[in-house]
């Protein structure tokens, strides 16, 4: 085996393109390694002497262009996505960075850069305050809401805050209720229902009167994040204040079935009935929801012909509910019985409960009817995506069904689905398992003809699929190289399974090989895990957005 050749050449095929940069040719006082296509995992410092990297394009002379130049544009957000991930620390001189750019930022560049740096929240902001003092520029409305935005995803709380007196000390932009609906949502996110609520209560200080249509968003934001009992808590505290609405009740409602609380949702249901409230069809649709998903199929029903006695008419998704809940109790039968009495009706699923069909049919091997079903799909006009291809496609791989498995593939091209992480994971994953390495390989090179760009957990996938399989470790360095040349930190696992092979079968001396590459890498992350590669135990888990698994298609 040529391991030693093949790691030392760095003859390494990999994207000429990524999703946030293209390759530059650096100056020639630089030594320039290609970073990544994730923007999560961009790096912070180059690892040389210490300081922060400096990429190509920050020392190259920018030329100006125009400010609406669409011709140029999207390269651009790639170099100021790239800047915002390199100089992400508060010590990062980040100004002198984006300054070569001032003359070609335009509001539309903004936007662009803010919604693709949704995890970078402190260079977001610094790029947003630069940006706000060049001359002449003046950000628009929706520039302020994706930062707020940003910044509540990022759980910068006390950063938000100081932005939103900036806001309203200056002037600058109205501060309108939809901003802080984001902000409710950024609290629930974060598992801080209290936050929220205090949120809501913080709005008289920056001149909103909250109506009834933003407590109906805070307990929205709440019971979508299972924080239903503090939202119904806080409800009947303030509930005198306003005047709530049938909507008001039906999100209480929905939140309790969520959690399985029959009971306490039919507690709020009944009290709207005692106050003399007009019951729509969207309440008693979230009191049907609660009693399917705590399985109580037969109750549903009788509650279902009481909404027909007072002369509610059934919708698409008073009947989806059903479909779900059946599905739940494995009744395929009945499932299909509401299938066909929503077509009776002229009723159209759509493709969420669509999708819950098919992946019953699939755990049951019931293949050939989920086919059918697709194709009822095309016929009747909704569209199906991913996850009604891959859930198929997770039945194929288990099986090994090579042939079944391109086919789909295909069939999902010709309907315009584009196959995403989970069809490559899942599809590479059982070519390599069952050895059919030529098909890897064509694969694999398709995946840059559809713009697919490999995330973390496809090289994962990858090295360890190939680490299993006799006389292929050296492919599994090739792409372990492609991924730290792509700037991509590796899984902890995926350093540790790679090192444990190379060592077993005395290649110990590669791992050094391989730690020095990854020192040499511009993302922090990577450089982190070189130690592992050496053999130390990792100081800290690295944790990642994406997972390795597919197991939500099984």
């Amino acid at each position: 085996m040529a391991i030693r050749t093949f790691l030392r050449s760095r003859s390494v095929h990999h994207f000429s393109r990524t999703l946030f940069h293209c390759y530059l040719p650096p100056p020639k006082s630089f030594l320039y390694y290609p970073s990544s296509s994730l923007l999560a995992y961009l790096p912070i410092y180059s690892g040389v002497l210490g300081s922060p990297f400096i990429s190509s394009f920050t020392v190259a002379e920018t030329k100006r262009e125009p400010e609406n130049s669409d011709q140029h544009s999207p390269h651009l957000v790639n170099e100021l996505c790239r800047v915002l991930s390199d100089y992400r620390n508060p010590h990062h001189d980040i100004e002198s960075a984006l300054n070569p750019f001032s003359s070609r930022i335009s509001t539309d560049v903004v936007e662009q850069v803010l919604k693709r740096c949704k995890n970078l929240g402190f260079s977001a902001h610094r790029f947003f305050i630069w940006a706000q003092k060049l001359s002449g520029f003046c950000h628009t409305q929706q520039s302020y809401h994706i930062l707020v935005d940003i910044l509540g995803s990022s759980k910068q709380f006390p950063l938000l805050w100081d932005f939103l007196v900036e806001m309203r000390v200056n002037k600058s932009c109205e501060i309108t209720p939809e901003i802080f609906w984001l902000v409710f949502r950024a609290y629930s996110r974060a598992c801080l229902p209290a936050d929220a609520i205090r949120a809501f209560n913080k709005m008289v200080d920056f001149g909103i009167k909250p109506c009834v249509t933003d407590l109906d968003k805070l307990l929205l934001a709440l019971c979508k994040r299972k924080h239903t009992k503090q939202a119904q808590e806080f409800f009947y505290k303030v509930k005198n204040d306003f005047v709530p609405t049938v909507k008001t009740y039906s999100i209480l409602i929905r939140g309790w079935g969520e959690l399985g609380e029959v009971a306490e949702a039919q507690k709020l249901f009944d009290e709207m009935l005692e106050r003399g409230y007009a019951v729509d069809l969207p309440a008693y649709n979230s009191i049907l929801d609660s009693l399917c998903k705590a399985g109580k199929m037969d109750e549903a029903f009788s509650f279902f012909m009481k909404t027909r006695s007072i002369g509610l008419v059934p919708d698409a998704f008073t009947y989806s509910i059903f479909i779900h809940g059946y599905c739940a109790v494995n009744d395929i039968h009945s499932t299909f019985r509401v299938l066909e009495q929503m077509k009776r009706y002229k009723l159209v699923p759509n493709v969420f409960t669509y999708n819950c069909i098919i992946k019953k049919l699939c755990k049951t091997k019931k293949v050939d009817e989920a086919y059918r079903l697709i194709d009822e799909m095309i016929n009747g006009g909704v569209t199906p995506d991913c996850w009604s291809y891959n859930t198929i496609l997770a039945f194929h791989c288990d099986h090994n069904e090579i042939n079944l498995a391109l086919r789909l593939i295909s069939a999902m091209e010709r309907n315009n689905c584009t196959p995403d992480r989970h069809t490559y994971n899942m599809l590479l994953k059982m070519l390599i398992r069952v050895g059919r390495f030529d098909r890897v390989e064509k694969v694999w090179e398709s995946m840059e003809d559809r713009k697919f760009y490999p995330s973390v957990s496809t090289y994962a996938v990858m090295v360890h699929g190939l680490c299993q399989k006799k006389g292929k470790l050296e492919e599994a360095c090739k792409y372990f190289e492609m991924m730290i040349d792509e700037g991509i930190p590796p899984y902890t696992t995926t350093c540790e399974i790679l090192r444990k092979r190379l060592v077993g079968h005395g290649f110990a001396e590669q791992t050094e090989i391989l730690a020095d590459k990854m020192e040499r890498s511009t993302s922090s992350l990577i450089q982190e895990l070189a130690n592992l590669m050496r053999g130390n135990k990792a100081s800290t888990e690295l944790k990642h957005d994406e997972e390795y698994s597919d197991e939500s298609y099984e």
